[in-house]
């Protein structure tokens, strides 16, 4: 197996997660922020999965639009007589299916019906392929991955892999062997067509001088960072440490996420921080790290050439 595009956090994950430890969301928001740090954790859960299997070639979290429509496949796995679309889901507890709608036991509300999701994404990768002359057969499914999911009256031929049938499904892809550069060239032009930034995605309302200030923790994500000794950092919450420079470094890519708008100035990267360290000690990292343009307090930094 060749996994030429690696999966990793999604921007509007990353900016749930920094404005969890640095303010209170709103419910909604709140309901959100664990929606995808769920179906993060599943999407892992699934690689660890498919990483024992045959001999295909891996692209995960691609985003196309075709035909002006944009959508979202967590997993395509190109295999050389056809290619897998997976979609993982992450639920959990017990489910039903009345006609098209699903429906969860405990709460009694309608979920999203992931087989339309899926349906929907199949069909426009159909048209992408025609588009790119492909002939390959498309094969899809949903991937559950919870093993504290149920679904009730599942129908007995649907495009669905639950946690107990997976090793028997991976058995199918176990017997491929591919052969050298087969199909290379489909998934370059696959991976040139991904766009990068998804209309799907929400972002709550804040502003700079609402938010809590200081460093988060890389570990356990909470805000409580103490300087110990000269150069070093330990979470007030889970004790792990670090070198001052790593969490600043951090925290200037939380700040440039946040607020791509803001000028990255020692000032601003001080009062970002809570304090932590003298303006020094911080413009001495951020010197080493960006591009300086100015000097004195309104000096800025930028990204390297």
């Amino acid at each position: 197996m060749l996994i030429l595009k690696e999966r990793s956090e999604s921007a509007e994950l990353r900016t749930y997660r920094s404005l969890n430890a640095r303010m209170d969301l709103a419910r909604s928001d709140q309901k959100q922020c664990d929606y995808l740090e769920s179906g993060y954790e599943g999407e892992k859960i699934f690689d660890g999965w498919v990483e024992h299997a045959g001999e295909g070639l891996i692209l995960n979290d691609l985003l196309f639009v075709t035909g002006g429509s944009h959508y979202q496949m967590d997993s395509l796995y190109i295999a050389p007589q056809k290619i897998y679309l997976f979609e993982v889901k992450n639920m959990y507890g017990d489910h039903y299916i009345e006609k098209e709608e699903w429906i969860s036991c405990g709460a009694k509300t309608e979920v999203k019906n992931p087989i339309l999701q899926l349906k929907r994404c199949e069909s426009l990768l159909r048209r992408q392929l025609q588009i790119l002359k492909c002939s390959l057969p498309v094969e899809a499914y949903v991937v559950f991955v919870n093993p504290h999911f149920h679904l009730y009256h599942a129908p007995l031929h649907s495009p669905m892999i639950f946690p107990s049938q997976w090793d028997r499904f991976s058995q199918r892809l176990k017997n491929i062997r591919m052969q050298q550069n087969l199909h290379s060239e489909l998934a370059e032009k696959l991976l040139s067509l991904h766009v990068e930034k998804s209309p799907y995605e929400r972002r709550p309302d804040f502003r700079f001088e609402e938010l809590r200030k200081g460093i988060v923790c890389g570990v356990c994500g909470r805000l409580g960072m103490e300087v110990i000794g000269v150069t070093n950092l330990i979470c007030g919450k889970c004790k792990s440490s670090e070198r001052f420079k790593t969490g600043l470094l951090r925290s200037l890519e939380e700040f440039r996420l946040l607020f791509p708008d803001k000028q990255v100035t020692t000032n601003q990267m001080y009062e970002w921080c809570g304090g932590l360290k003298d303006k020094r000690a911080i413009q001495r990292v951020l010197s080493e790290n960006l591009h300086r343009i100015g000097y004195g307090p309104g000096s800025q930094f930028i990204e390297k050439e």
